[in-house]
C-alpha cells in the first residue's frame, strides 16, 4: 500500500510539473524565444509525418489487402486536412474509414 502511495505522488508531481513549468519558464509579459516559436510551427508537421511512417511501416503490398485500405484512409485523411484544416476531424474520419474498410470490406 505504501509503494502505491509513492507511485501516486510521483505521478501527481510529474503531471503538475509538466502543466505549470511552461508558465514559469515563459511568463506572459516576456517574449517567447524564437527557437520555441520555430518548434511550435514545425513540430505539428513532424508529428504527423512520424505518425504516417509509424502507421504504414507494417503494410506489405505483396500480401493481404495489398495496402489498399491504408492508402484509402491516408487519402481521406489528407484530403480532409487540406479541405477543412482540422486535425481532429481528419484523423478521426481517417481512422473510422480505415476501421470500416478492414472490418467490412477487406
Amino acid at each position: 500500500m505504501a509503494n502505491n502511495m509513492w507511485i501516486l505522488l510521483a505521478l501527481v508531481a510529474g503531471t503538475l510539473i509538466t502543466r505549470f513549468l511552461p508558465f514559469l519558464v515563459f511568463p506572459a509579459g516576456k517574449e517567447t524565444p524564437r527557437f520555441i516559436e520555430y518548434l511550435g510551427q514545425k513540430l505539428p508537421y513532424a508529428s504527423m509525418g512520424l505518425l504516417v511512417v509509424y502507421c504504414l511501416k507494417g503494410v506489405h503490398v505483396t500480401t493481404g489487402s495489398h495496402g489498399i485500405p491504408e492508402l484509402i484512409a491516408v487519402a481521406v485523411t489528407a484530403g480532409l486536412q487540406v479541405w477543412r484544416k482540422n486535425v481532429l476531424l481528419s484523423i478521426s474520419v481517417g481512422t473510422i474509414i480505415y476501421m470500416l474498410l478492414i472490418q467490412l470490406v477487406f
